[in-house]
């Protein structure tokens, strides 16, 4: 890629979880840690997300880990069809997608990747951020958050 992400831009694995207070005590047990508190989001219609090109509405619980530089980000996705609930429901437990922090190349390689082929599966907006998660399971067994900065 003419914009390669940078390693060290490195900085979250994402796994989807049926289960996220089961899988958040053990994740904090296995790193000697406090249990990481448990954020619910309702579905709400956000202008600023969307799922497979359209407008996303569902809900998730999160929690994240700080392993190091790293974030380990644990999510546990409603019934309503979203980028979480689609893995969820064809893989069960699992990583959905590497996050990497790309600063003001985001657009860049946004967009090389999207001359790759690869769809971008879902887009949201946060105020000073943004992420977008790229479909690249089929090739690289994986799914990639994409983000200007964490």
């Amino acid at each position: 890629m003419e914009n390669n992400v940078e390693l060290d831009g490195f900085i979250q694995i994402a796994i989807v979880v049926k289960d996220i207070q089961k899988a958040a005590e053990t994740w904090a047990k296995f790193f000697n840690v406090p249990v990481p508190e448990i954020h619910n989001h309702p579905p709400s219609h956000n202008p600023d997300l969307t799922y497979r090109g359209k407008p996303a509405y569902y809900g998730l619980k999160l929690a994240n880990i700080q392993v190091g530089k790293f974030i380990i980000e644990l999510h546990e996705p409603d019934e309503h069809e979203s980028t979480f609930r689609e893995f969820l429901d064809k893989h069960g437990n699992g990583v959905h997608h590497l996050g990497f922090q790309v600063g003001e190349k985001r657009d860049a390689v946004i967009g090389e990747l999207e001359e790759m082929g690869y769809v971008m599966r879902t887009i949201g907006y946060y105020p000073g951020s943004s992420w977008t998660i790229v479909d690249s399971e089929e090739d690289l067994g994986v799914n990639l958050n994409i983000k200007p900065r964490a």
